[in-house]
């Protein structure tokens, strides 16, 4: 009996020294989190990106990259400078549906500012309901986009502002005679006077008054913007995660960085489906360059919560669905990796940054908690009122 107790009181005593052993290694890791937060979020809102940790780069990103951060200065063209005259004349052009042939299609049909400057749709209606081959992306901040359009086929917003008009799928006008229709119109002489000097109504002078208009639409100091400035408490412990895995484990950094959060480059990340049903060559249509087969433009990520769905193809709608898509590191079938096209055989090479990442749950929850901090707040836009 007494070696029973005995045996029973020297458990008790065993027990309670792992329990007192294991709660104190668990104290001891949760203050060694807690410190490792508190540090984080000290150096990403010391204002100083100097400080911050060092991102996770692979070398063929390096000649692209630099630091994400604020949005510079907008840069307004010589040839076009900005003045609130020809943005007031660009916005109504925008807004106005007679320069479609239909008459019925304006530019903001496809990006329209109450569902982020997009549609929202995975392809845009267009002329006679046509549906467009591709995403209509948002124009939010595409000032600061060196290529324009999916594939780049355009490097300025003055070529950009036509392409939609001209285009069959889209607006299905043409130039001239678009320019025709604004002239007969007399209270447009009177804005075109204000913006150029004088009435004279003419193709150039729409597309720089479109352009000078689509400069302007720019996203507001974010969440993000305010808490690298030194206002630390505006993350939360999963957003100031989400940033730091943004910037090494999950290696966003590699194609989305700067304040625009992109690169302005091309990448191919394996959603061309060559040979397949929704092919898609990308940046070859306007390279012909071999190796451009099944590339496509790096979008800017700020305001991305509001611009579903993604991709050049809109197939995936919410911002959980790409972050576990680059986690897969998109295990793509072999068969969708080649074509022939124009009888030139095309092979698509996903790039070497697109792979295995094995983020956890909750690692792909923080960033796209910390995704959602590069959203602003929407502006109310007023529609402006069409001349007659």
């Amino acid at each position: 009996m007494k070696n029973a107790i005995s045996w029973i009181l020297v458990l008790f005593l065993l027990v309670s020294v792992l329990n007192n052993c294991l709660n104190n290694s668990v104290k001891k890791e949760i203050r060694e989190q807690a410190a490792f937060m508190d540090n984080l979020r000290k150096l990403y809102s010391s204002g100083d990106s100097s400080k911050w940790p060092k991102p996770i780069l692979d070398p063929e990103s390096l000649a692209t990259f630099s630091e994400i951060g604020h949005l510079p200065e907008i840069s307004f063209p010589s040839d076009n400078p900005y003045s609130a005259e020809k943005e007031l004349l660009g916005k109504t052009l925008f807004f106005d549906p007679r320069l479609s042939k239909s008459e019925q299609i304006a530019c903001a049909s496809c990006h329209d500012p109450e569902l982020g400057w997009c549609d929202n749709r995975t392809f845009s209606f267009g002329h006679d309901r046509q549906l467009g081959v591709r995403n209509a992306m948002s124009i939010i901040n595409t000032a600061y986009a060196k290529n324009l359009f999916w594939d780049g086929r355009v490097s300025s917003l003055e070529e950009q502002s036509q392409k939609p008009i001209e285009d069959l799928r889209e607006m299905s006008g043409h130039m001239d005679l678009a320019a025709g229709k604004i002239a007969s119109i007399k209270s447009y002489l009177v804005l075109f006077e204000k913006a150029f000097g004088d009435k004279k109504v003419t193709k150039e002078r729409i597309s720089k008054a479109i352009a000078t208009f689509e400069r302007t639409v720019n996203s507001s100091p974010s969440k993000f913007d305010q808490f690298i400035d030194g206002k630390a408490e505006m993350f939360t412990d999963d957003e100031l995660m989400g940033l730091h895995l943004f910037r090494t484990k999950a290696q966003c950094m590699n194609c989305h960085n700067s304040g625009y959060f992109s690169n302005n480059t091309f990448e191919n990340i394996g959603t061309s489906l060559l040979g397949e049903k929704g092919e898609d060559l990308g940046r070859y249509l306007v390279t012909k360059n071999l190796d451009d087969a099944g590339k496509f433009r790096v979008p800017g990520l700020r305001e991305v919560s509001r611009t579903a769905p993604y991709f050049h193809n809109g197939s995936m709608s919410t911002l959980q669905e790409v972050i576990e898509f680059y986690s897969k590191g998109n295990p793509e079938h072999a068969q969708k990796r080649q074509t022939v096209h124009e009888g030139i055989l095309l092979k698509s090479e996903k790039s070497g940054m697109v792979r295995m990442l094995e983020l956890s749950d909750k690692e792909i929850m923080q960033l796209e908690a910390f995704l959602r901090t590069l959203s602003s707040k929407p502006e109310k836009v007023t529609i402006p009122e069409l001349p007659k």
